[in-house]
Protein backbone atom coordinates (compact mmCIF):
# COMPACT_ATOMS: atom_id res chain seq x y z
CA UNK A 1 0.00 0.00 0.00
CA UNK A 2 1.58 3.63 -1.10
CA UNK A 3 1.32 6.12 1.66
CA UNK A 4 -0.55 9.01 1.24
CA UNK A 5 -2.67 7.89 -1.30
CA UNK A 6 -6.15 7.63 -1.44
CA UNK A 7 -6.75 4.28 -1.56
CA UNK A 8 -10.87 4.01 -3.19
CA UNK A 9 -10.11 6.53 -5.67
CA UNK A 10 -6.47 4.90 -6.41
CA UNK A 11 -8.66 1.56 -7.08
CA UNK A 12 -11.47 2.96 -8.40
CA UNK A 13 -9.19 5.04 -10.85
CA UNK A 14 -7.24 1.90 -11.89
CA UNK A 15 -10.31 0.00 -12.60
CA UNK A 16 -11.96 2.55 -14.65
CA UNK A 17 -8.76 2.56 -16.67
CA UNK A 18 -8.94 -0.86 -17.14
CA UNK A 19 -12.61 -0.68 -18.38
CA UNK A 20 -11.88 2.12 -20.31
CA UNK A 21 -8.69 0.07 -21.91
CA UNK A 22 -11.35 -1.95 -23.49
CA UNK A 23 -13.26 0.59 -24.88
CA UNK A 24 -11.24 2.39 -26.66
CA UNK A 25 -10.44 -0.55 -28.85
CA UNK A 26 -12.35 -1.22 -32.41
CA UNK A 27 -14.14 -4.39 -30.72
CA UNK A 28 -17.18 -4.07 -32.95
CA UNK A 29 -15.55 -2.75 -36.61
CA UNK A 30 -15.90 -5.92 -38.28
CA UNK A 31 -19.28 -5.53 -38.14
CA UNK A 32 -20.99 -4.28 -41.75
CA UNK A 33 -24.40 -4.71 -40.79
CA UNK A 34 -25.85 -2.66 -37.86
CA UNK A 35 -28.39 -4.92 -36.81
CA UNK A 36 -25.64 -7.05 -36.14
CA UNK A 37 -23.63 -4.58 -34.17
CA UNK A 38 -27.06 -4.59 -32.14
CA UNK A 39 -27.32 -7.63 -30.99
CA UNK A 40 -23.49 -8.09 -30.40
CA UNK A 41 -24.37 -4.89 -27.61
CA UNK A 42 -27.25 -7.25 -26.22
CA UNK A 43 -25.68 -10.28 -25.85
CA UNK A 44 -22.61 -8.19 -23.91
CA UNK A 45 -25.23 -6.22 -21.95
CA UNK A 46 -26.15 -9.95 -20.83
CA UNK A 47 -22.76 -11.14 -20.08
CA UNK A 48 -22.12 -7.39 -18.09
CA UNK A 49 -24.97 -8.25 -15.99
CA UNK A 50 -23.99 -11.78 -15.32
CA UNK A 51 -20.55 -11.09 -14.76
CA UNK A 52 -21.46 -8.00 -11.76
CA UNK A 53 -23.40 -11.11 -9.84
CA UNK A 54 -20.75 -13.60 -10.32
CA UNK A 55 -18.10 -10.66 -9.48
CA UNK A 56 -20.17 -10.59 -6.33
CA UNK A 57 -21.48 -13.92 -5.48
CA UNK A 58 -18.05 -15.18 -5.48
CA UNK A 59 -16.78 -12.54 -2.58
CA UNK A 60 -19.55 -13.91 -0.83
CA UNK A 61 -17.97 -17.31 -1.33
CA UNK A 62 -14.35 -16.72 -0.91
CA UNK A 63 -14.23 -13.64 1.40
CA UNK A 64 -17.46 -14.30 3.31
CA UNK A 65 -16.94 -18.43 3.29
CA UNK A 66 -21.17 -18.78 2.81
CA UNK A 67 -22.54 -21.21 3.02
CA UNK A 68 -20.01 -22.44 5.35
CA UNK A 69 -20.17 -19.05 7.53
CA UNK A 70 -23.84 -17.55 8.16
CA UNK A 71 -23.98 -14.40 5.62
CA UNK A 72 -26.74 -11.49 5.42
CA UNK A 73 -24.71 -8.18 5.56
CA UNK A 74 -26.09 -7.69 2.01
CA UNK A 75 -25.51 -3.88 2.19
CA UNK A 76 -22.16 -4.19 3.12
CA UNK A 77 -22.08 -6.34 -0.01
CA UNK A 78 -22.85 -3.72 -2.38
CA UNK A 79 -19.21 -1.63 -1.30
CA UNK A 80 -17.06 -4.93 -0.97
CA UNK A 81 -14.59 -6.30 -3.51
CA UNK A 82 -15.28 -8.08 -6.35
CA UNK A 83 -13.33 -11.33 -8.38
CA UNK A 84 -12.29 -11.68 -11.68
CA UNK A 85 -12.51 -15.15 -11.21
CA UNK A 86 -16.56 -15.17 -10.93
CA UNK A 87 -16.87 -12.26 -13.11
CA UNK A 88 -15.64 -14.16 -15.84
CA UNK A 89 -17.10 -17.57 -14.77
CA UNK A 90 -20.29 -16.18 -14.63
CA UNK A 91 -19.76 -13.77 -17.89
CA UNK A 92 -19.40 -16.16 -19.90
CA UNK A 93 -22.03 -19.06 -18.43
CA UNK A 94 -24.40 -16.18 -18.83
CA UNK A 95 -23.69 -15.40 -22.31
CA UNK A 96 -23.44 -18.33 -23.68
CA UNK A 97 -27.26 -19.19 -21.78
CA UNK A 98 -28.40 -16.36 -23.68
CA UNK A 99 -27.55 -17.06 -27.29
CA UNK A 100 -29.88 -19.87 -28.34
CA UNK A 101 -32.52 -18.18 -26.30
CA UNK A 102 -31.78 -14.96 -28.38
CA UNK A 103 -30.99 -16.81 -31.22
CA UNK A 104 -27.71 -15.39 -30.97
CA UNK A 105 -25.76 -17.09 -34.58
CA UNK A 106 -22.68 -14.69 -34.36
CA UNK A 107 -19.29 -16.22 -33.37
CA UNK A 108 -17.69 -15.33 -30.09
CA UNK A 109 -15.43 -12.08 -30.70
CA UNK A 110 -12.10 -12.58 -30.77
CA UNK A 111 -11.06 -8.87 -30.70
CA UNK A 112 -12.79 -8.74 -27.45
CA UNK A 113 -10.71 -11.28 -26.08
CA UNK A 114 -7.95 -10.01 -26.95
CA UNK A 115 -8.37 -7.00 -24.73
CA UNK A 116 -9.34 -8.54 -21.47
CA UNK A 117 -6.29 -9.71 -20.00
CA UNK A 118 -4.76 -6.36 -20.61
CA UNK A 119 -7.61 -4.31 -18.97
CA UNK A 120 -7.53 -7.13 -15.97
CA UNK A 121 -3.65 -6.31 -16.28
CA UNK A 122 -4.24 -2.62 -15.73
CA UNK A 123 -6.89 -3.08 -13.15
CA UNK A 124 -4.17 -5.37 -10.87
CA UNK A 125 -2.32 -2.22 -10.70
CA UNK A 126 -5.34 -0.68 -8.44
CA UNK A 127 -4.88 -3.69 -6.31
CA UNK A 128 -1.20 -3.06 -5.63
CA UNK A 129 -1.50 0.39 -4.88
CA UNK A 130 -4.98 -0.26 -2.41
CA UNK A 131 -2.88 -3.04 -0.60
CA UNK A 132 -5.42 -5.83 -1.90
CA UNK A 133 -5.35 -9.28 -3.21
CA UNK A 134 -2.12 -9.67 -0.31
CA UNK A 135 0.04 -12.58 -0.80
CA UNK A 136 1.30 -14.48 1.57
CA UNK A 137 4.58 -13.85 3.91
CA UNK A 138 7.44 -14.33 1.61
CA UNK A 139 10.70 -12.58 2.18
CA UNK A 140 12.41 -13.65 -0.80
CA UNK A 141 13.29 -12.08 -4.26
CA UNK A 142 10.84 -9.05 -4.86
CA UNK A 143 8.37 -9.34 -1.92
CA UNK A 144 6.56 -5.93 -1.03
CA UNK A 145 5.49 -5.03 2.30
CA UNK A 146 1.96 -3.49 3.03
CA UNK A 147 0.66 -1.46 6.29
CA UNK A 148 1.29 -3.90 8.57
CA UNK A 149 5.49 -4.26 7.29
CA UNK A 150 5.15 -8.30 6.60
CA UNK A 151 7.00 -8.74 3.65
CA UNK A 152 4.49 -10.77 0.91
CA UNK A 153 4.68 -12.33 -1.76
CA UNK A 154 3.44 -9.40 -4.88
CA UNK A 155 0.59 -11.45 -5.88
CA UNK A 156 -1.31 -8.39 -8.00
CA UNK A 157 2.47 -8.28 -9.84
CA UNK A 158 2.37 -11.69 -10.81
CA UNK A 159 -1.34 -11.67 -12.20
CA UNK A 160 -0.20 -7.90 -14.28
CA UNK A 161 2.83 -9.77 -15.69
CA UNK A 162 0.57 -12.92 -16.69
CA UNK A 163 -2.13 -11.43 -17.85
CA UNK A 164 -0.31 -8.64 -19.92
CA UNK A 165 2.27 -11.77 -21.34
CA UNK A 166 -1.05 -14.20 -22.20
CA UNK A 167 -2.54 -10.79 -24.15
CA UNK A 168 0.47 -10.46 -26.33
CA UNK A 169 0.02 -14.49 -26.97
CA UNK A 170 -3.87 -13.92 -28.07
CA UNK A 171 -2.70 -10.80 -30.20
CA UNK A 172 -0.55 -12.77 -31.90
CA UNK A 173 -3.17 -15.95 -32.73
CA UNK A 174 -5.51 -13.31 -33.82
CA UNK A 175 -3.21 -11.29 -35.95
CA UNK A 176 -2.63 -15.15 -37.80
CA UNK A 177 -6.20 -16.05 -37.50
CA UNK A 178 -5.35 -19.17 -35.43
CA UNK A 179 -8.24 -20.44 -33.40
CA UNK A 180 -10.88 -18.22 -34.74
CA UNK A 181 -14.09 -17.93 -32.34
CA UNK A 182 -11.71 -19.60 -29.69
CA UNK A 183 -8.96 -17.19 -28.22
CA UNK A 184 -11.88 -16.46 -24.78
CA UNK A 185 -12.32 -19.95 -24.46
CA UNK A 186 -8.52 -20.29 -24.33
CA UNK A 187 -8.17 -17.08 -22.07
CA UNK A 188 -10.81 -18.82 -19.17
CA UNK A 189 -8.53 -22.19 -19.67
CA UNK A 190 -5.37 -20.33 -19.21
CA UNK A 191 -6.23 -17.52 -16.85
CA UNK A 192 -8.36 -20.67 -14.35
CA UNK A 193 -4.63 -22.69 -14.39
CA UNK A 194 -2.43 -19.95 -13.69
CA UNK A 195 -4.80 -18.43 -11.09
CA UNK A 196 -5.48 -21.86 -9.24
CA UNK A 197 -1.72 -22.33 -9.03
CA UNK A 198 -0.82 -18.95 -7.80
CA UNK A 199 -3.72 -19.10 -5.47
CA UNK A 200 -1.85 -21.19 -3.08
CA UNK A 201 0.53 -18.28 -2.12
CA UNK A 202 -2.23 -15.40 -1.60
CA UNK A 203 -4.16 -14.27 1.63
CA UNK A 204 -7.35 -16.28 0.71
CA UNK A 205 -8.89 -18.32 3.10
CA UNK A 206 -9.20 -22.15 2.01
CA UNK A 207 -11.48 -23.90 3.67
CA UNK A 208 -12.15 -26.91 1.11
CA UNK A 209 -9.89 -29.15 1.83
CA UNK A 210 -6.90 -26.56 1.16
CA UNK A 211 -8.44 -24.84 -1.51
CA UNK A 212 -10.39 -21.53 -1.49
CA UNK A 213 -13.41 -20.90 -3.08
CA UNK A 214 -12.21 -19.00 -5.76
CA UNK A 215 -9.88 -22.13 -7.09
CA UNK A 216 -12.82 -24.17 -7.32
CA UNK A 217 -14.41 -21.70 -9.28
CA UNK A 218 -11.21 -21.59 -11.21
CA UNK A 219 -11.72 -25.55 -12.08
CA UNK A 220 -15.45 -24.45 -12.85
CA UNK A 221 -13.47 -21.83 -15.29
CA UNK A 222 -11.23 -24.46 -16.96
CA UNK A 223 -13.88 -27.00 -17.28
CA UNK A 224 -16.18 -24.09 -19.18
CA UNK A 225 -13.60 -22.35 -21.13
CA UNK A 226 -12.08 -26.48 -22.60
CA UNK A 227 -15.59 -27.60 -23.05
CA UNK A 228 -15.58 -24.66 -25.47
CA UNK A 229 -12.55 -24.43 -26.77
CA UNK A 230 -12.78 -28.61 -27.87
CA UNK A 231 -16.76 -28.07 -29.03
CA UNK A 232 -15.91 -25.41 -31.25
CA UNK A 233 -12.36 -26.95 -32.13
CA UNK A 234 -14.73 -30.07 -33.26
CA UNK A 235 -16.84 -28.12 -35.24
CA UNK A 236 -18.51 -24.81 -35.89
CA UNK A 237 -21.94 -23.53 -37.05
CA UNK A 238 -22.69 -22.55 -40.55
CA UNK A 239 -23.52 -18.86 -39.73
CA UNK A 240 -19.71 -19.01 -38.71
CA UNK A 241 -18.73 -18.44 -42.27
CA UNK A 242 -19.19 -15.49 -43.30
CA UNK A 243 -17.15 -14.01 -40.20
CA UNK A 244 -14.18 -16.20 -40.55
CA UNK A 245 -11.13 -14.36 -42.59
CA UNK A 246 -10.40 -16.59 -45.54
CA UNK A 247 -6.65 -16.92 -44.95
CA UNK A 248 -7.81 -18.73 -41.86
CA UNK A 249 -6.51 -22.39 -41.48
CA UNK A 250 -7.45 -23.58 -38.34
Amino acid sequence: MIPGVDLHAAYAGMMLLGILVTLSFPLTRHFTDPRDKNRYYVIQLVTAVCAVVGAKFAVVLGDALWPLEPFDDWEALLGSGRSIVGALLFGFIGAEAAKPLLRYDIPPNDRFAVIVPFSIGVGRIGCLIAGCCRGIPYDGPFAIAYDDGILRHPAPVYELLFNFAIGVVLVALWRRHILFGRLFALYLVSYGVFRFLVEFIRETAKPYAGLSAYQLLCIAMIVAGGIALVARSRSQPASWARWRPSENRS
